[in-house]
C-alpha cells in the first residue's frame, strides 16, 4: 500500500514537474514565434499609426514579428472579445483604448468585464480630441458653432469614430453642455470617418488629433476646438473646449493589455519593452509630430487609470442618460 501511494505521488511528479519547467523555459524565450497585436480600428486611422510604430520597434527588440490584426466595430468590443478569447500566453495581445473602459461603464451585457477578463501592460500615449468642422460650415470658433447648431437644430451631422467610443463620449458631453441638437452619425474607424468629413458628406467631427492634424494643416478640415485641459503645441491657436464652456474636458489614451491568466514574466518583459520603445527618442519625437504624448505607465498604474475612467464614465452616462448603440 505505502509503495503504490509513492509511485502514486512520484506519478504526479513526473506529470507537474516538466510542465513547469516548459512555462519557465517559454517565459525565457518568450517570444518564440510572431506575436498578434489586435487594434480595434480600422488600418490608417491614429491608432493603428501608433500601434504600427510601436510594433516596429517591439520586432526589432525582440527578432520576432510583431504583426498588427485590425478587428473594427461594436465599438471596440469585437477587438476585446477576440483577445480575452485567445490563449493567455502573450502571443495575443489587445492595443487597448480609453473607448474599453466607457464600453465597461456602459454596457454591462457584454460577454466579458474588461476589468476582470483583461490584465493591463504598459500605457502607450496621450492624444488629444479635436472638434473639426468641413470648411463649408459656417464657424471659425466653437462659439460660432455652437451658434449655427442651435439656428439649425437637428441638420447638423456630426461624426465620431465609433458609437460609444471617447469620440462619441465628447460630442454628448458638447450636446449636453450647450443642448444643441446635433446628428451622431458614428463610424468605424478615424480613417473612414475623415473621407466623409472631407468630402463634405457630414458637416462635423470629433477625432484624435494625429489623424486629423494633416488635413487641419491643409486646410482641408477646419479645427473648432480640442478637448483636452491644455492647448495643443502643433495647434496653439486653437482654443480648448473648456475654454467656452468651463467644465467640459476629455482625455485619451492608448495601451497594451493581455488575456487575464497570462504569465506575469511575460506581461513584465512585455512592459519593460514598450516603455523602451516609449523613451526612444526618435519614438518620442515622432509623437510629437503628430499631437500625440507618450503614455508611460506601469501595469499597474495603467489598471488604475482604466478604473479610474471606468468610475469617470459611469458617472458621465448616468447623467445624460446614454444607452448602448
Amino acid at each position: 500500500m505505502m509503495f503504490a501511494r509513492r509511485r502514486f505521488l512520484l506519478l504526479v511528479g513526473l506529470a507537474i514537474t516538466p510542465a513547469g519547467l516548459v512555462r519557465r523555459a517559454s517565459a525565457q524565450s518568450y517570444p518564440s514565434r510572431p506575436i498578434r497585436w489586435v487594434v480595434p480600428f480600422p488600418a490608417g486611422g491614429t491608432t493603428d499609426l501608433i500601434a504600427r510604430l510601436i510594433a516596429q520597434h517591439l520586432t526589432d527588440r525582440f527578432g520576432q514579428p510583431v504583426v498588427i490584426d485590425n478587428k473594427p466595430g461594436g465599438g471596440t468590443n469585437i477587438a476585446a472579445q477576440a483577445v480575452i478569447g485567445a490563449p493567455p500566453d502573450g502571443y495575443t495581445l489587445l492595443f487597448a483604448v480609453a473607448s474599453n473602459a466607457i464600453n465597461a461603464a456602459l454596457d454591462k451585457s457584454l460577454p466579458f468585464d474588461f476589468l476582470r477578463d483583461v490584465v493591463p501592460i504598459a500605457g502607450v500615449s496621450e492624444l488629444p480630441l479635436v472638434l473639426e468642422v468641413h470648411p463649408s460650415v459656417p464657424a471659425t470658433t466653437l462659439t460660432d458653432f455652437i451658434a449655427h447648431a442651435r439656428a439649425n437644430p437637428g441638420q447638423i451631422n456630426i461624426a465620431s469614430f465609433g458609437a460609444n467610443t471617447i469620440s462619441h463620449m465628447a460630442i454628448e458631453l458638447l450636446r449636453s453642455a450647450t443642448g444643441i441638437d446635433l446628428v451622431h452619425v458614428p463610424y468605424r474607424g478615424g480613417a473612414p470617418m475623415m473621407t466623409d468629413l472631407l468630402s463634405g458628406r457630414v458637416q462635423a467631427g470629433v477625432d484624435a488629433l494625429p489623424n486629423s492634424l494633416p488635413h487641419i494643416q491643409s486646410g482641408a478640415a477646419r479645427a473648432l476646438a480640442v478637448f483636452p485641459l491644455a492647448r495643443s503645441p502643433v495647434l496653439p491657436d486653437v482654443p480648448t473646449v473648456a475654454e467656452t464652456l468651463p467644465g467640459v474636458e476629455v482625455s485619451t489614451w492608448t495601451g497594451m493589455a493581455a488575456p487575464r491568466g497570462t504569465p506575469p514574466d511575460v506581461i513584465e518583459r512585455l512592459s519593460s519593452e514598450v516603455d523602451a520603445a516609449l523613451a526612444d527618442p526618435a519614438v518620442a519625437a515622432h509623437f510629437a509630430e503628430v499631437g500625440a504624448a507618450p503614455l508611460r505607465l506601469t501595469p499597474a498604474a495603467f489598471a488604475a487609470r482604466i478604473d479610474q475612467d471606468i468610475g469617470k464614465w459611469a458617472k458621465v452616462i448616468a447623467a445624460a442618460g446614454i444607452k448602448p448603440e
